[in-house]
């Protein structure tokens, strides 16, 4: 049996569930945090007008192919950006970075600009980002990125690079390749290459990466708007066991880090970050983990574990981000410590304090068990911005993918009770809410269990008995509400699960 956690619950929503979508992104308009844009791979494109409540899909397209590995950001002027790799018709296999802008909150894209063409060389796993701060590289893009001689290559001849490349006119061009890494890596796609270069943009305008590869964890920096670099990396931390590791029931995962510093203003203003997962511990307890810098990444803390479990349980595929206006820290990550076995939650952790202590909460409504024959992905991703707070990642059922989102308010998380208080079901809010003809109604269920769905006007005067004392199997279940079924007017009501003598219930509106 597994249990949720109501104190850590938040309403699901479906984003995609077609063409086995998985290494996701998502990015929230700072602008108008109603407005959101997501991805996955290969091509699927998702945005939403509703604060994530709601998701429209399309097939993302370019003359320069497009060939996953998903990154979504905005700029200063609130346009989406759709970074990928690449696959023309008329070159190689991910012979270039592409980048696609959207001035219509990610409903469309334009055909896009590129990076880091190079004859055959293969140019893997980009990310990006954005001066909000500086005036003088104000709403420049950073990209850094993974540069391979020969993909899969063992020979000794054959290395991996980091490289980077920015953009001071909203992605149309961009600069000409630099070298960040010191020491290369090799071209296998492993512990020993040099891989998950994710930037960040400091409150002057600084520019700060790192990055996994046989050294451990490397960090660099520009103060120079990415003109000029440190003439040698900056050790940061060992990762035992290395940055791709195995995890069962996935074909692969990886620990790879990620990049973020505090530009809010408040008490931590200027302090770099670097979140990553790895097995320290031992190979059945992968552990996320987080560092941190106050004087520009010439020194770090020891590592800080963010997952508050006992030990002996798998937490991987970590991401963290920065809500630039609270300077909260959010994670998120996939996390098996109520099971035995491969049966997976989705799991945040907020930070208030700077990165000294972390309230974990679960954010899956229910588990899924991931299967090793079906490529699962490398990233999940988060995003947060006023206490908006959005994490998307991959679940599997009976071997289909899909990507969710979860609705979390960070002012309803900062006073959340992190007790453990466990029930053994969990309510969703109806959607669409307000609500005409049809809306429907989402919960789930721990194990088998006799439930009563009920709705009631403002009054508490009981007006239907949608599920009366049912036995009802375990997983997540929809129930779609009718007016017209039940008489019912417009108006105020609430709904009400019962199960094991404990009731949910939530609010609706009919119109």
């Amino acid at each position: 049996m597994f249990f949720i956690n109501t104190h850590a619950q938040f309403t699901n929503v479906l984003v995609g569930a077609q063409n086995d979508p998985e290494e996701v992104s998502i990015a929230i308009n700072k602008f108008n945090t109603n407005e959101m844009a997501a991805g996955a791979n290969i091509s699927n494109s998702y945005y939403s007008a509703d604060g994530g409540q709601t998701w429209n899909q399309n097939n993302l397209t370019s003359t320069f192919g497009v060939w996953g590995d998903p990154c979504l950001f905005i700029d200063t002027a609130g346009d989406f950006y759709f970074i990928h790799l690449s696959f023309p018709a008329s070159g190689n296999w991910i012979d270039r970075i592409v980048c696609q802008k959207s001035t219509n909150a990610g409903q469309t894209y334009n055909n896009g600009s590129y990076m880091g063409l190079n004859g055959a060389k293969a140019q893997d796993k980009a990310w990006a980002a954005v001066d909000f701060k500086s005036n003088t590289w104000r709403n420049h893009i950073y990209v850094t990125w993974t540069q391979f001689d020969d993909y899969g290559s063992s020979l000794s001849t054959d290395s991996s690079v980091i490289l980077f490349s920015k953009s001071s006119d909203a992605g149309s061009t961009w600069s000409v390749p630099q070298r960040l890494n010191t020491v290369a890596g090799d071209c296998i796609d492993s512990d020993n290459t040099v891989e998950g270069a994710v930037p960040c943009t400091g409150p002057n305008g600084e520019v700060y990466v790192s990055w996994a590869g046989p050294l451990g964890l490397l960090f660099d920096k520009s103060t120079d708007g990415g003109a000029t670099w440190l003439n040698n990396d900056i050790f940061v931390s060992t990762m035992p066991g290395g940055w791709n590791y195995a995890i069962s029931g996935l074909d692969r995962a990886n620990g790879l880090p990620i990049t973020a510093c505090d530009v809010s203003g408040g008490p931590h203003h200027g302090t770099i970050y670097i979140n990553w997962s790895d097995q320290r511990n031992g190979s059945t307890d992968t552990d996320v983990w987080l560092v941190k810098s106050t004087d520009g990444g010439l020194t770090w803390t020891p590592p800080a574990r963010v997952n508050d479990d006992a030990p002996g349980k798998q937490q991987f595929l970590t991401w963290m981000t920065i809500d630039q206006v609270t300077g909260y820290l959010y994670f998120t990550y996939y996390d098996r410590r109520n099971y035995n076995g491969d049966t997976t939650d989705v799991y945040m952790a907020c930070s208030k304090d700077g990165g000294n202590t972390f309230t974990n909460y679960l954010v899956s409504q229910t588990p899924f068990v991931p299967d090793v024959s079906t490529f699962f992905g490398d990233y999940i991703n988060i995003d947060a911005h006023n206490n908006v707070v959005r994490p998307i990642w991959m679940r599997m059922d009976n071997g289909a993918l899909s990507v969710y989102t979860a609705l979390v308010d960070g002012n309803v998380l900062a006073i959340q009770d992190p007790a453990r208080d466990f029930v053994p079901f969990a309510l969703s809010q109806n959607n669409p809410n307000p609500f005409n003809e049809n809306t429907m109604i989402s919960y789930a269920l721990t194990s088998s269990q006799e439930i009563t769905l009920t709705i009631y006007d403002i009054l508490g005067t009981r007006v239907a008995v949608l599920i009366d004392d049912k036995e009802t199997e375990a997983g997540e279940h929809q129930y779609i509400l009718n007016k017209n079924e039940w008489n019912l007017t417009p108006g105020i009501y609430v709904y009400s699960l019962r199960c094991e003598n404990r009731v949910i219930s939530k609010k609706l509106v009919l119109y």
